[in-house]
């Protein structure tokens, strides 16, 4: 049961803000989960306190049974994609990612099958600082697949990519779920989602609103998007 994030009650203020009220959900094995909310929905606090960044007032954040900041080389166990750009912008692509592996006793090896993975070969030499966004996305996808983890977690991984990129990252997608790992997507692009998740997660107002398989979101509402407008509505916060 390693392939699996498993999210029990949390609860989160940030002073007089109610960031998480309750969030429950699974993210379970051979399958991608689509993580869908509006600004304010608690997606990206729930995202952080997966990771140990945020600690919780209450509630759980589990990978394959354990806190993240309980596992053992963790990249080993999950790999995240939050924020593309945080990293060391005089560095190279591939001096970051050597960087990563180093810290988790990852041989070097393996940075070169990441980045023959991610199609950042070519430009894996050059300094991260002059790396498009779409380059950015395919460096940290790179990263979250150092350890070769069975959970996946990646906030907006659409992002910045062109055309290709886009298919690149569907076909990536379906063939980490395919592999039995737990793949969970936070993204505002539902027409991608829809192509891709087996599961989706509707979160407003720091909590669950619905969780359903996209089959089943789909016949009900006729498309994911119209799924998302109806459930979500009024739950955000303007930003």
């Amino acid at each position: 049961m390693d392939a699996i994030i498993e999210v029990s009650e949390l609860h989160k203020r940030f002073g007089p803000a109610v960031a998480l009220d309750g969030m429950t959900f699974t993210a379970g094995p051979g399958q991608v989960t689509g993580f869908v909310g509006p600004n304010g929905a608690g997606k990206s606090t729930t995202m952080r306190v997966i990771l140990g960044l945020d600690r919780p007032d209450s509630g759980t954040a589990l990978v394959g049974g354990s806190r993240y900041q309980d596992l053992r080389k963790p990249l080993t166990r999950l790999g995240a994609l939050i924020d593309p750009g945080a990293l060391q912008p005089g560095r190279s692509g591939r001096n970051h990612l050597l960087w990563l592996a180093h810290s988790q006793g990852l041989p070097p090896k393996r940075v070169d099958e990441v980045l023959e993975m991610t199609g950042m070969r070519p430009v894996a030499r050059r300094r991260a600082g002059g790396y498009s966004l779409g380059m950015r996305q395919r460096l940290g996808i790179a990263a979250a697949m150092l350890g070769d983890p069975p959970v996946l977690m990646l906030d907006e991984p659409f992002n910045g990519l062109d055309p290709e990129g886009i298919v690149w990252m569907r076909g990536l997608l379906r063939s980490l779920a395919a592999e039995g790992r737990a793949v969970l997507v936070s993204s505002h692009l539902m027409s991608e989602l829809q192509d891709v998740a087996g599961h989706v997660v509707f979160a407003g107002a720091g909590k669950v609103v619905e969780a359903a398989s996209t089959v089943a979101m789909t016949e009900r509402y006729g498309s994911l998007e119209s799924a998302y407008l109806t459930l979500t509505r009024g739950t955000g916060v303007l930003r």
